[in-house]
Parts: C-alpha cells; structure tokens; sequence
C-alpha cells in the first residue's frame, strides 16, 4: 500500500462548540436553551473536550496522525464586547503546545459557525460592522498565539448561508436539496412560540436575529466575504509567517444527460463567485461529503437503490477526489482538505469509505495537485448542531454519562495511512 508523504497533514478535525462543552456566550447556546428550540437537544458538556483535549489529541497522535485541526471560539476569548479573557487565550495556548509535544500540527480556524451572541444582538452576519470587528478579533488571536502556528483558516464554510438559502427556497418548490450540516429541517408545529422565544432572548426582532447558520442575503455573503478579506490581511499584517485560507462547502455536481449547463451554474454559484476574493490565500479547506445530481431542471434525487448515510445524503466517497480535481483547475495555491467524512453507525463502512476517499487523493497528488493534507471529519462523535448527538461520524465514540473515549477501529485505519 503506498503511503503518504513524510510532511502530509494526516488528521482529523472537531469544531469547538461541537465538542468543548458549556459555551455559554454562544449565539447556539441561547437558541439551543429556548423551550420550543429548533435543537434536538442542547449541547450542554457536549464531549468535555474543552477539559479532556489532551486525552483525545494524545488518541489522535498515538494512532499515527500528525495534524489536527480544531476552532477557536470567539464567544470563549470575547463573552462582551470589549472584554478579553487571558484564561481563555491560554487555554488554547495549552491546546496548541499539546499538539506540538506531541507530534501534530495544529491547523486553527477562527470562525466555525458560532458566536459570540452580542454579535448576533448588533446585527450578526448581515451587519457590514461585522467584517471590522471580526478582522480584530482575528488579529488578537494571531498576535497572542500565531508564533505557535504554521495554518490559520479564517472561515469555516464561508458560503454555507447561501446553501441555506438556497435550501429552504427548494423546500418551499418541494425540490430536491440538502446541505452539509446538521439543520433540523422538519417543520415544527412550533415555529411560531420558537420564533417568539428566539426573539426575546437576543432582544430582536426575529428575522433580525443572522447567526453563521442563517439563510443568507447577497449583503450578508458581502459582508463574510470582506471579513474574510480583512481577517486574511490582519493576520498576514501580525504573522507574515502564517498560511491563511477560507473553507467552503462543495459538492461534486454530476450533470446527467441535459443538466450540463445547470451543473455548471451550480459549480460557479458555490465556488467559482468567491475565487476573485481567495485568489491571494495560501492555501483553500476543501470541504465535500456527497454528490449531487443535476438534470436540466436542477437538482435532482438519486434513485432509490443509492447509498446514504445517517444525514440522508448519499455516501459518495468520490466526490471529493472529483471535487478537489475540479478546484485545483482555478486555484492554484495550496489545497487541504479540512473536512471529509461520513455519518454512519457501521465503522467497517467508514473504513471503506476513508479508504476509497484517500486512495483517490493519493492519485490526484500523484497527478501533482499541491494537496498537503486531509483532516477526516470527525475526531470525535459529537454534537450536530440542530441534530444533536445521534449523527456519529467519529473515529472514536464517546459515552457521555461518563465522557469515556472509545477509539473505533477506523482511528487506527486512518494513522496506518502514515
């Protein structure tokens, strides 16, 4: 079996609020506490990693693995505005030097879906002032901790929202659609009191309240654009050392007969729009779990023999060999994959899948891609979102009476790439 490179990033990813626990000056918090919430189930201490990191770093580096890439949570470093917290600047300084002692490159994104709820309370992410505050606090971070770090990502899936929106305006068509994340798409017979609830809580009107996850507007993508921007421009202006990358949220578009030119559209609207504003990053966090199937009407379902997983999207692991072949035509810096995985209770088929996911990588490098990594998406199973904790993609299941780790055989798999 040929292996990876000697410098290739092997790892796996997490997102703070996913897997630390009591984030409590989160936007996702507050939602998740409401009587009537959206949430499945709060997150509460989610999987403690916020107090058992080193446990599960020291599970990833003794598997074989050499990076792991995690998130800093703003709403942890800056609970009001204004206010910065050195014990939680060093706590993540901690996360870092763990890596370090042991072996595994720490790939930091600054942004992954939650915030800080005075955000949400000023506007959140359809307020252009975010853009401004968002670069600030990014610039912090890198000068408290960026001597430590080699990759900084700005935004995790920066153009998530307008997926959303394009999500719900299918549902609305009853058209075929999903995204890759874990929104509780059902309809509750409650929207009304959660709305009412929503309200009260961030003191807004409803449809004023923009979280990361909000269907998003054309000045709200503006405004993650611009903070992508600018945060890239702090960071590089603080650290000139630090590579600086977005992430985005791809899918392999497959046109079937007479949906060529409808794929292509797709293909342009998820990625190609936000080229002209990532041409100057280091390097793009690729991010694709599925395929999608377009005829000359759009979107369509496949058939009903395709293979899912727990997400209800289908298990494809091609598609993000397909996907990072397609990006590498038009950007021509470097490529990590910072998430790819699959939602499922059989570890045996996650196996299989990471399987036939890297050897199709090792391919595209052989053809002299400038991939330099692939973090599986999870390192832990953990909370998904409005989904709750059920949506296992982990390489190590965790029993949350006790917080007891329990690596799955696909750890191991994956650090045997090495």
């Amino acid at each position: 079996m040929r292996k990876f490179e000697s410098d290739f990033l092997l790892g796996a990813a997490t997102a703070a609020h996913q897997v630390e626990g009591n984030n409590t000056y989160s936007d996702f918090w507050a939602l998740e506490q409401l009587p009537h919430s959206m949430f499945k189930e709060p997150s509460l201490d989610a999987v403690d990693h916020y107090n058992r990191y080193e446990e599960d770093i020291k599970l990833l580096a003794n598997a074989g693995l050499n990076a792991y890439r995690f998130s800093i949570e703003w709403a942890r470093l800056e609970p009001e505005e204004g206010v910065w917290r050195k014990d939680e600047e060093e706590h993540y300084r901690d996360v870092i030097k763990c890596c370090r002692d042991n072996g595994v490159e720490p790939i930091v994104t600054l942004h992954h879906f939650s915030s800080p709820k005075w955000l949400i309370q000023k506007g959140g992410w359809e307020n252009p002032e975010t853009a401004r505050l968002f670069a600030a606090y990014c610039e912090k971070v890198v000068k408290a901790l960026g001597d430590q770090l080699r990759y900084a990502c700005t935004i995790n899936e920066a153009n998530i929202g307008l997926q959303i929106s394009k999500l719900i305006i299918d549902m609305q068509k009853r058209a075929a659609s999903d995204v890759q994340v874990g929104l509780n798409i059902s309809e509750p017979n409650n929207m009304m009191l959660y709305m009412k609830e929503a309200g009260e809580a961030f003191g807004l009107d409803p449809r004023h309240i923009n979280t990361f996850l909000s269907p998003r507007t054309a000045v709200g993508d503006g405004v993650i654009i611009d903070a992508h921007v600018r945060a890239r421009e702090a960071i590089k202006a603080a650290c000139p050392h630090l590579k600086v990358g977005v992430t985005l949220s791809l899918h392999d578009f497959n046109a079937l007969p007479g949906g060529e030119h409808k794929a292509k559209l797709e293909w342009i609207e998820e990625f190609l729009h936000y080229l002209p504003y990532i041409e100057k990053d280091d390097f793009i966090g690729i991010q694709c779990y599925t395929r999608k199937l377009v005829n000359k009407d759009g979107i369509v379902q496949p058939g009903a023999d395709a293979r899912r997983t727990m997400m209800g999207y289908e298990d494809y692991p091609a598609a993000i060999v397909n996907v990072t072949r397609k990006v590498a035509e038009d950007f021509k810096g470097e490529i990590i994959i910072t998430e790819n995985g699959i939602c499922t209770a059989d570890d045996k088929r996650r196996i299989e899948f990471i399987d036939e996911a890297l050897t199709g990588i090792r391919a595209c490098i052989a053809e002299g891609l400038p991939i330099k990594g692939y973090c599986y998406w999870s390192l832990l199973d953990n909370f998904e979102w409005q989904l709750g904790f059920d949506k296992t993609f982990g390489l190590i299941a965790v029993d949350r009476t006790t917080q007891t780790r329990y690596p799955k055989e696909s750890l191991a798999f994956l650090g045997s790439q090495r």
